[in-house]
């Protein structure tokens, strides 16, 4: 069968962010490459999640609002196609959107920012650390009660800006992030998952289309990473098991090892005074089960009641 005739242009949602525009012009390029005969272009959008940074995300109706406005041009038909950091992207995408690529997945750690300090052990107790998530929040809390741990809004170069000027002492970011701002030198270290377990999709894009647009989903399948997708739709599966949203301290992370997709998630009160953990492993083509088995054996634990109590509808 023959593929069907790729347009004279395409059009890509983004937010307006100087992250979100490294993003979308990343798979700008790759499909320049791809199809050198049609025209990509950029349109650029200030979602409802840029625009409040007074309150956490888990009190303003979570990082789905970081997507509305660019799923808005989907529907419209202003844009072909929105690239997402896939963690800010809702589990239960239901139609007419699709998410239909995951890209291979850069750098999943969080990541140390500090001018004081190589190592949060070192810091002293009392300073205080920013961080934007529940899930890191909580993870930092339980490992060093010492700290003050305080929320984090912004984009990128906004946090650099609060701690430079000495409103943090660290803050926790997203590794891939200042990796793609060419910001890696601020790192001081990358913490591993024993410490800080990632969120589910952290460090990978994905690509979300109208689900009726077949043929762009044929065109953008050659962008699409195998075992980023397999380790993803395992993480994304616990998360949707359990509920999970920006109100719920909830880490899931995979990695593949040949052909054996090994799977680690956990659940924590916010205070990090309690921390569930669950971890299996399987085949990556049954990604999604071993997802469900882990947020199974996280339930089993009384993940249930943690989630009852932060699942609660937020005051927006």
């Amino acid at each position: 069968m023959t593929a069907p005739q790729l347009p004279e242009k395409l059009v890509i949602a983004t937010r307006a962010s100087r992250l979100a525009l490294w993003q979308a012009r990343h798979v700008q390029s790759r499909l320049r490459a791809l199809y050198p005969q049609c025209r990509v272009e950029l349109l650029e959008m200030t979602t409802r999640g840029d625009q409040i940074l007074d309150r956490t995300l888990s009190k303003v109706g979570g990082k789905g609002l970081f997507v509305k406005e660019l799923e808005t041009a989907l529907l419209d038909g202003r844009a072909d196609l929105a690239v997402h950091s896939l963690k800010d992207v809702p589990v239960e995408l239901t139609l007419p959107f699709a998410l239909t690529a995951i890209l291979e997945r850069a750098d999943p750690h969080d990541a140390l920012v500090s001018n004081v300090a190589d190592r949060l052990e070192d810091l002293p107790a009392g300073a205080v650390v920013g961080t934007s998530s529940l899930r890191r929040e909580a993870q930092l809390r339980t490992r060093f009660p010492q700290l003050v741990v305080k929320p984090l809004r912004g984009n990128l170069d906004t946090r650099l800006a609060k701690l430079d000027r000495g409103d943090y002492a660290a803050i926790v970011l997203a590794a891939a992030g200042l990796q793609r701002l060419g910001l890696a030198d601020r790192v001081r270290a990358a913490l591993p998952p024993e410490l800080s377990l990632p969120a589910a999709g952290q460090g990978a894009l994905g690509i979300e289309i109208m689900a009726a647009r077949n043929d762009l989903a044929a065109w953008l399948q050659p962008l699409a990473s195998p075992s980023t997708t397999a380790c993803t739709q395992a993480e994304r599966a616990v998360s949707r098991r359990l509920g999970g949203s920006c109100q719920v301290p909830l880490a899931a992370y995979a990695v593949l090892r040949e052909q054996d997709l090994f799977l680690r998630a956990l659940v924590a009160e916010t205070d990090g005074s309690r921390v569930l953990r669950a971890e299996a492993h399987g085949s990556p083509d049954a990604a999604e089960a071993l997802g469900e088995s882990v947020a199974q054996a996280l339930l089993a634990q009384g993940a249930g009641a943690i989630l009852a109590r932060l699942n609660q509808p937020s005051d927006i």
